[in-house]
């Protein structure tokens, strides 16, 4: 079962992840936990690098949500390599989970070769949320509209995370007044893997949508390539979704930059929980 893009849940057990160069890395002592329910999975995977020193080889240092909620470098394997770690560790759980590691491939594999499968998770995953259809269907295409944009960019230049962190925030900076950073902040989320997105509002959504198409469509008419051309067309299309907003504005009154988030789905969700269990 996926819990959110940066957790996957084996028998209740949470796993960290990172989606990185087109593949997943797993935590490791997550890994081990969940193998082990070892009562101190770092202590439990130091002795295991002294007894198969090769073991560091295999792993990556990613930054990952501490339980501080802080990122912090964490040692983390890719799928193949979950395998190999698995091979080292005693446990009855060991041909379930490789089982499980197996089937988390083939959706993805699944997924690449017929997108709708896809969008039909991510429905799913919406849905048993509590959000709204009319929204679930608002988000899906966001996500599309998303995509385009971040094709488009890679194919003229951008490569590095922070660039498209730094062009992401020139559109929500001119849509909304807000970077990203300052929107989660004002919305009141706080833990990292938290997604802004999932916590806008209809309007938001759509505006949001309209900043980054008009980006995309702007970006391909001037041809723009490189960094800098790429910035001022993020800023570009920024600001036909603020003008767009600020209309609205006017005609209705009120701001459509909204503290409103769906923080409250999850707390609804877990008060029919404990009434069921009374």
């Amino acid at each position: 079962m996926v819990d959110n893009k940066g957790l996957v849940v084996f028998q209740d057990r949470k796993i960290r992840r990172l989606w990185q160069d087109n593949q997943w890395f797993y935590s490791v002592t997550d890994i081990i936990l969940v193998l082990t329910d070892s009562k101190d999975e770092m202590a439990y995977w130091r002795k295991l690098k002294q007894r198969e020193p090769q073991l560091v080889t295999i792993c990556h240092g990613l930054k990952l949500p501490a339980k501080d909620g802080k990122l912090r470098y964490t040692d983390c394997v890719n799928t193949k390599n979950a395998f190999r770690l698995i091979q080292s560790i005693p446990s009855k759980k060991a041909e379930p989970f490789k089982q499980w590691l197996a089937q988390l491939g083939q959706e993805r594999i699944e997924e690449i070769e017929n997108p709708e499968l896809a969008q039909d998770r991510v429905k799913e995953y919406y849905e048993l949320k509590g959000y709204p259809k009319e929204w679930i269907d608002k988000r899906l295409r966001g996500i599309a509209i998303r995509q385009d944009l971040t094709d488009e960019w890679k194919t003229r230049g951008v490569e590095k995370q922070k660039d498209f962190a730094i062009l992401t925030n020139e559109i929500s900076k001119a849509t909304f007044g807000k970077t990203v950073g300052e929107y989660i902040k004002f919305k009141g989320l706080k833990r990292p893997n938290q997604n802004l997105r999932d916590h806008m509002t209809d309007w938001e959504l759509i505006l949001n949508m309209i900043g980054e198409k008009a980006t995309t469509d702007i970006t391909i008419a001037k041809d723009a390539k490189g960094f800098p051309r790429l910035k001022q067309t993020a800023k570009d299309g920024g600001n036909i979704a603020k003008n767009t907003r600020k209309e609205l504005e006017r005609k209705i009154g009120k701001s459509l930059v909204s503290k409103e988030n769906y923080l409250h789905l999850n707390e609804r969700k877990k008060k029919k929980l404990t009434k069921k269990k009374e």
